[in-house]
Formats: structure tokens, sequence, C-alpha cells
């Protein structure tokens, strides 16, 4: 029994360990630009692992200190805990499965069209209440004014591999036909009507393309990415997880089994 208990334990602090990841995943997410300023996704990761910590904690003092009533909350919690991991890993594939870049010519960069991507995200920036939140959030970052300092000449930028929240939010659609000054100035517009967007675009360093659907395209393609990247890091650490459960649930089997058999030998049955 006290074997079986240890090994309970012993797994049970892997399981404590398997928390890192994901608490780590949503930690990043929370320190990208784009994700700080949408919040969606990285407090519920955080709280998830948060949560798994603290249930992995209870069964590593409920094996070590043969505490019954403490494992089995353990293997009920924990059971529970991946259930929500699991549909969580699903649902992030499920809402980034669609969206993606379309080329144009001379040009490195992508352009993104916000009805590319899935209807769950799309909710998540068409509202005009929602999407001023966020334009106030962005518009206060560095990330189109470093463009500034990184190209100078058109044919950089044009050859340059920006980012979708790049391509989308600090210059105009191409088919506008806006004449290059800096990443961050246009001018002389050959085509308004190409685009809804065209109109959109302002010089003005605190506007730029922030109205644009483009920029909620692009933000949302930059989301997908790194909601994709947290996205492995959950289902490997998942994997993990209900390797590390089925183990801990066969010692607790094994645990019981020789109470009982001891209880037998010592004639109490």
């Amino acid at each position: 029994m006290a074997l079986s208990n240890n090994v309970i334990g012993a797994i049970n602090f892997v399981a404590m360990l398997l928390s890192i990841p994901i608490i780590g995943a949503g930690i990043w997410l929370a320190n990208q630009p784009d994700n700080s300023c949408v919040k969606i996704l990285q407090w519920p990761v955080i709280i998830l692992g948060i949560l798994i910590l603290v249930v992995a904690l209870a069964g590593f003092i409920g094996g070590f200190w043969r505490i019954p009533w403490l494992l089995i909350a353990y293997l009920v919690g924990m059971l529970i805990l991946i259930i929500l991991l699991a549909c969580l890993v699903v649902f992030i594939y499920m809402v980034t499965i669609r969206g993606s870049g379309h080329p144009e010519p001379s040009r490195a960069y992508m352009e993104y069209h916000l009805e590319d991507f899935s209807i769950w995200l799309q909710r998540r920036v068409r509202s005009s209440y929602k999407w001023e939140r966020i334009k106030v959030c962005l518009s206060s970052t560095q990330i189109c004014a470093q463009l500034n300092q990184t190209y100078t000449m058109a044919i950089d930028f044009f050859n340059s591999h920006l980012t979708p929240i790049e391509s989308g939010c600090c210059k105009p659609p191409t088919l506008c036909g806006y004449t290059f000054v800096n990443p961050t100035n246009w001018i002389s517009p050959i085509n308004n009507i190409a685009d809804p967007d065209c109109i959109q675009w302002n010089n003005d360093q605190t506007e730029l393309c922030y109205s644009c659907n483009s920029c909620k395209a692009g933000l949302l393609a930059n989301i997908k990415e790194e909601w994709r990247k947290a996205d492995i890091i959950l289902l490997i650490t998942l994997i993990a997880l209900i390797c590390v459960y089925v183990i801990g649930c066969c010692a607790f089997r094994n645990a019981k089994t020789e109470d009982i058999f001891r209880k037998y030998r010592e004639g109490y049955t």
C-alpha cells in the first residue's frame, strides 16, 4: 500500500510539472501585443493550468500522506480538467482552421480578407464597440512605428515578409494603388473604389488602417498563428496528462487491491 501510494504521489508530481507548459502558454499569449488587445484565450488557458496544478497537488498530498478521499477527489477533478483541456484543444483547432493570406503581384507580403476566417473569430472583431477598444490598444503599440525604422526604400518594403497585422493595419490595401512614401505614409491612390478599405486609410499615425477590415483580418491571422502554436503545446501536454492519469488510476486500483488483501490476511473480512 505504501509503495503504491508513493507511486501515486510521484505521478501527481509529474502532473504538477505538466501544468507549467499550460500556464506558460497562457502567459506567452498574454504577452503578445495582438492577444493582449483582444484578451480571448489567455486567461482560460492560465486558469485551466492553475486548476490542473491545484488538483495535481491535492493528489500528490493524498498519495504521500495516504488520504483516500483526497485521492478520489484528485481522480474525479483531473478527469474533468482533462476533458476541459481536450475540448479547448479541439475548439482552438476548429476556430483557426480557416483563414490564410492572399498573394499580390510584386509583393512578398500577403493581403488578408476578413471573410476568410471562422464566423466565431469574425464576431470577436465585427462589433464596433469591441473593435474601438481593440483599435485604441493596437494604435498604442509600436507595431507600425517599427516599420519606419526598418524600411526606408519602397523596394525593400515590397520585398519584406510582413506579419499579418503589419500588412493589414500599417498600410493601405495594394489594390488601392497608393504611392509609397514610407511604410506608414502613402499618397495619391489610383483606384479608391477597388476596396472599401481604400477610403479608410489615413496617414495620421494613430489612424492608419486601424479602421479597415484588412486590419481586422490581419489581427485574426496573427491570432490564428499564435493560437496554433499554443494549441500544439496544449495537445502535447494533454497527451502526457492522459498517460499520467491512466497510470495514476492503475496505481490507485493496485493500492486498493493491496489494502483488501492486507485486511483479508489480518482477518477483517
